[in-house]
């Protein structure tokens, strides 16, 4: 990215005003794994992709339980989001510790913001390079919110976050009008679908995500990589079947023309390998 004068400092302003520090580190949200967060009026489902440094290393934890009620998705730097998870999780146990009840999503996310936004207005401290997706149940329904590294925070009815998040946000906008009274069965296969859409021809497995959901009497949790896999199962053996039913036909006509080619022709019949 262009460096200029203006961005040796987070608490120094451009001409055009902007923060180029608090810039770089939204950039850096989008460098992350994605992360996608959907809910419903009874549930929410959170899932990232797990990508791994190399084939020799274990992937990251990109979803992070607070409470019962509450977990956490994040894209960016993990260690950023792995501290600011800790901290969420100590303001829930105060919070339910001094009055018996269960910390509001609402409330916590604007502390969040607050923490966010203090790294923008101090030259001594740096902006968390980590964007989160914070689903919760509380009083007043389901909750999904981004909070952005700038101190900003959102609420949505679904959203996507990382690298190749367009991707899914496109799939996102085209469905989410049926979330609403979608079931946790639904809400699962769209997350797992949206995941897909930022793999970008990659094969979906089981072991390249995961899956967390929370509902009305269903504390926070994951789910594990069968069931993940059965709901993969559901809508990837139609389209090989019809892959398979296509191979057929092409291999029929290419019996047929056989006879009527010349040497060679067998070569330039054989379809491409995964492209």
């Amino acid at each position: 990215m262009f460096r200029n004068q203006y961005d040796t400092d987070v608490t120094t302003w451009s001409p055009t005003g902007r923060l180029f520090q608090v810039e770089y580190a939204m950039e850096a949200v989008k460098q992350g794994s994605a992360a996608i967060g959907l809910r419903s009026r009874s549930h929410v489902v959170l899932a990232s992709v797990n990508k791994a440094q190399s084939e020799l290393s274990s992937h990251q934890r990109k979803i992070f339980k607070v409470d019962d009620h509450i977990g956490v998705a994040i894209a960016g730097l993990t260690a950023d989001g792995r501290v600011l998870s800790r901290y969420m999780r100590s303001e829930s146990i105060n919070h339910s510790f001094t009055y018996e009840s269960p910390l509001p999503v609402g409330r916590l996310v604007v502390r969040l913001a607050d923490k966010a936004q203090v790294c923008t207005q101090r030259s001594w401290k740096r902006p968390y390079g980590v964007g989160l997706l914070v689903g919760g149940l509380d009083e007043s329904g389901a909750h999904l919110y981004y909070n952005c590294p700038s101190g900003n925070y959102f609420e949505y009815q679904a959203f996507a976050i990382g690298s190749r998040s367009q991707a899914a946000k496109t799939y996102l906008e085209r469905r989410f009008e049926s979330f609403n009274e979608s079931s946790r069965e639904d809400l699962i296969k769209d997350a797992i679908l949206a995941i897909r859409e930022t793999l970008q021809g990659e094969t979906l497995k089981s072991s390249l995500c995961t899956v967390s959901v929370l509902g009305i009497d269903e504390p926070f949790h994951s789910l594990d990589e069968e069931s993940i896999q059965k709901v993969i199962d559901t809508f990837e053996k139609v389209p090989e079947e019809e892959e398979d039913g296509g191979e057929g036909e092409a291999e029929a006509e290419a019996a047929a023309a056989a006879p009527a080619e010349q040497g060679g022709a067998g070569d330039q019949d054989v379809a491409p390998m995964e492209m």
